[in-house]
C-alpha cells in the first residue's frame, strides 16, 4: 500500500491554501483555543499562550518514543512548538512550553516551518508529528501548503493537549490524517487546579468529536505504520485526579468502543509538581490497574498500555540538547 495524505489533493485543487489564508484571519482576533483570548496576534498583542504571529520551533527530530506503530523503525518526525495554551503544574516539556521569553527567540517564518517538515521527511521519518500545536494551529495549516507544494508526502499527526477550536479543526478537515489528542481529565475542577484552564472537560469532547467525525475509529495502516485514524491518549494521575472513568465512559458511549487508546503509565512529577502533595509521586501500580480495568469494564480494548517502569524514560532535557531532547 501506497498511502497518500489527504492535503495533497486539497494542496492540488487550490483548497488547502484557501483553508490556511482563512486560518490566519483568526489570529486577528485569535480564537485558535477555546480560550478566545481574542486578541490580535498579529498587530503584537498577546494571549494567554504568549505567542504573536510566527511559530516557535522549540526543537525538531527523528522521535522513537511514541506508539510503536507510530514511529517504528525510523522514528516519527517530530516538530516540537515552544509555548502552550495550558499551564499544567506537572508538564515534562516545560522547559519549553512555560518558558515564554526564551522561546520568543526560536520564531520561524512559515516558509522556514515547512522547510523542517521537509528536512525531517529527508531524513527517512514515518510522519510530521505536531507536537502541541493547537496555539499555532493557523500557522501551521499555512506551512503544510507550502511544505505540500514543494513535495511533502508524509502523514501528518496532530499531537496536542486536547483543548482545541472546532473552528480552527474544520479547517483541518482533510488535512490531517492522524489526531493524536490527550485527554488529560474527566473533571473541570481537577482541569482547573492542575492545567489552569476552564471547561476542559466540555472542550475536550466536542474538540475530539470533530476529530472523530473526520477520521473515524479505524486506524488505517500501511505496512506496520499507521497513516490514518484517531489515538486517545490518557495520562494516569494519581490519587485518581484524571477521572479516568468519566473519559472512557465518553469515548464508549459517544464516540465509538473500536477507538484506540494508549493508556500512559509515565507520569512522574516535575515542573511544579512538588507544590501539592496530591499529585508530587509517580502513580502506583495499582491505580494504572484500576485504569486498566475501566478500560475493559467500558469495552475499550484497542490500544496500548505502557510498562510502569516507563515513569522516566520519556523526561526530554530540552535544555541539554535542542537537537536530540530525548536521548535517541
Amino acid at each position: 500500500m501506497t498511502y497518500i495524505p489527504g492535503y495533497l489533493k486539497l494542496s492540488k485543487s487550490g483548497e488547502l491554501e484557501k483553508q490556511a489564508e482563512k486560518a490566519i484571519t483568526i489570529l486577528r482576533s485569535c480564537r485558535s483555543c477555546p480560550r478566545n483570548c481574542e486578541v490580535d496576534r498579529t498587530n503584537g498583542e498577546y494571549g494567554i499562550c504568549q505567542s504573536l504571529e510566527l511559530p516557535i520551533v522549540s526543537s525538531y527530530t527523528p522521535h522513537f518514543g511514541e506508539e510503536p506503530s507510530l514511529s517504528g523503525s525510523r522514528g516519527a518526525g517530530n516538530i516540537f512548538f515552544g509555548n502552550c495554551n495550558l499551564r499544567c503544574i506537572f508538564c515534562q516539556n516545560y522547559e519549553i512550553s512555560q518558558n515564554w521569553k526564551v522561546e520568543r527567540k526560536n520564531e520561524v517564518s512559515y516558509e522556514r516551518l515547512a522547510g523542517i517538515m521537509l528536512e525531517l521527511q529527508e531524513k527517512n521519518c514515518h510522519n510530521i508529528g505536531l507536537v502541541s500545536p493547537t496555539h499555532f494551529s493557523a500557522q501551521i495549516l499555512k506551512s503544510i501548503s507550502i511544505a505540500a507544494s514543494k513535495g511533502l508526502k508524509l502523514p501528518v499527526i496532530y499531537n496536542t493537549n486536547g483543548y482545541d477550536s472546532i473552528e480552527m479543526l474544520k479547517l483541518y478537515d482533510g488535512v490531517i490524517d492522524i489526531y493524536l489528542p490527550d485527554f488529560k481529565y474527566g473533571d473541570n475542577t481537577y482541569a482547573k487546579k492542575y492545567s489552569r484552564v476552564d471547561n476542559y472537560f466540555e472542550s475536550t469532547k466536542a474538540a475530539i468529536k470533530e476529530m472523530f467525525n473526520q477520521v473515524g475509529d479505524e486506524l488505517v495502516y500501511d505496512g506496520s505504520i499507521v497513516v490514518r485514524g484517531l489515538i486517545i491518549r490518557h495520562l494516569v494521575l494519581p490519587n485518581g485526579l484524571a477521572e479516568s472513568e468519566k473519559v472512557f465512559k465518553f469515548i464508549a458511549e459517544e464516540l465509538s468502543p473500536n477507538v484506540h487508546i494508549s493508556l500512559m503509565a509515565q507520569y512522574y512529577p516535575t515542573n511544579k509538581a512538588y507544590k501539592d502533595i496530591l499529585i508530587d509521586r509517580p502513580i502506583r501500580a495499582s491505580e494504572y490497574e484500576k485504569a486498566i480495568d475501566l478500560m475493559e469494564k467500558y469495552g475499550l480494548t484497542k490500544g496500548w498500555t505502557q510498562e510502569l517502569e516507563s515513569t522516566s524514560n520519556y523526561l526530554p532535557g530540552f535544555n541539554e540538547d535542542r537537537a536530540n531532547p530525548f536521548g535517541n
